[in-house]
């Protein structure tokens, strides 16, 4: 299966520099990116201000992310490139960033008919997301 590369899942985030390997962005995430990876991500993925506002804190309850000064800790970080990784791989495979935002956010019939947005919340759900989509893209039958 094809990964996106580290540096496009970087620029989801808005990071800077980009990293050139995924032990690279794997450092950064471990030691904090900058809350505003969270919030580009989310913009991206979101596709009205209520739903960025709700995307934002069902992954960081709102009173952590207030009290958080420039950088999430580790597992608020690993949730940011999740987000990252999954819009990414959605934005490769649809080659639009609005058809990457509308599969996101609609109920898919392989994923229970759940939105692949809500499935991507865990690990293993995000990597059931990356498969569908490559899936999709290779054209093989599901």
């Amino acid at each position: 299966m094809t990964t996106v590369s580290p540096a496009k899942i970087a620029a989801v985030m808005a990071l800077t520099p980009l990293p050139r390997s995924f032990a690279e962005l794997d450092d950064r995430v471990r030691g904090g990116l900058p809350k505003s990876a969270l919030r580009a991500s989310v913009e991206h993925v979101a596709r009205t201000t209520e739903e960025r506002r709700n995307l934002l804190f069902r992954i960081i309850p709102e009173a952590t992310f207030k009290r958080r000064r420039d950088l999430l800790n580790p597992d608020e970080s690993e949730k940011a490139e999740r987000l990252a990784r999954v819009f990414a791989t959605a934005e490769y495979v649809w080659d639009s960033e609005a058809d990457a935002r509308e599969f996101l956010n609609i109920p898919h019939p392989l994923l229970d008919g759940r939105t692949p947005l809500d499935v991507s919340m865990t690990e293993l759900g995000a990597r059931r997301v990356e498969e569908l989509l490559w899936k999709l893209f290779y054209g093989i039958p599901a």
